[in-house]
């Protein structure tokens, strides 16, 4: 049993309590989908000690190396990655669709396709190594007509993960970005073939059994 820590868009004051009261004690790993200030990542992987694997946010610095404000010190960007923990592969897609000229980690819908095409060969990799391609995709976006808000340009889901759930039928995809404050008005948790969908705002304890 592999039990993980997501976050995404909202800092939850009382995180900090129940982590530094030994409440996440027995977690294993953690993982931020997006729109969380970076401070608040570093706290929880220096309080923790578990690693913490992320993708940056529509309201996130586009990264760059060499600005130390762009990334989370002492977690991993996994945006257009993909890593072994617990012997789960993990990729992560970052960003939203574009609704800003300007706007940081925003794509459109064609940009968001190609940038997909870039893990096809490390998840290709994963399925001939493993026997299969992906255990977990972490994304910022929700799937395009899943768990979005088609009437809102900023929250509509991106066609690319859709795409990437078709060809590797990972076993788990967790969202940010889509706000549902009244769960009993939207579903959290949708069923693709093998694969669930699950929005993480604002977080949420998973538990996963090794296969």
């Amino acid at each position: 049993m592999v039990k993980i820590l997501a976050v995404s868009d909202q800092i939850v004051e009382r995180i900090y309590s129940l982590a530094t009261d030994g409440h996440f004690s027995d977690i294993d790993f953690v993982l931020g989908c997006g729109d969380l200030p970076y401070p608040y990542l570093e706290y929880l992987v220096s309080v923790l000690g578990r690693p913490l694997l992320y993708v940056p946010g529509n309201h996130d610095p586009v990264y760059n190396p060499q600005n130390k404000n762009s990334l989370a010190e002492g977690c991993s960007n996994l945006d257009l990655k993909t890593g072994i923990t617990e012997d789960l592969l993990v990729a992560g897609f970052g960003g939203s669709l574009r609704y800003r000229p300007d706007g940081a980690n925003q794509y459109t819908q064609k940009q968001a396709t190609s940038r997909a095409f870039r893990l096809l060969p490390a998840l290709i990799l994963n399925r001939l190594k493993h026997g299969r391609a992906l255990d977990i995709l972490i994304t910022h976006s929700p799937p395009y007509g899943i768990h979005d808000e088609q009437d809102e340009i900023a929250h509509q889901g991106l066609k690319a993960i859709n795409l990437l759930i078709r060809w590797c039928q990972p076993r788990y995809v967790f969202h940010g970005h889509t706000h549902f404050y009244r769960q009993n008005l939207a579903p959290s948790i949708t069923h693709v073939g093998p694969t669930t969908v699950m929005n993480i705002f604002p977080y949420k304890v998973i538990e996963i059994n090794h296969e």
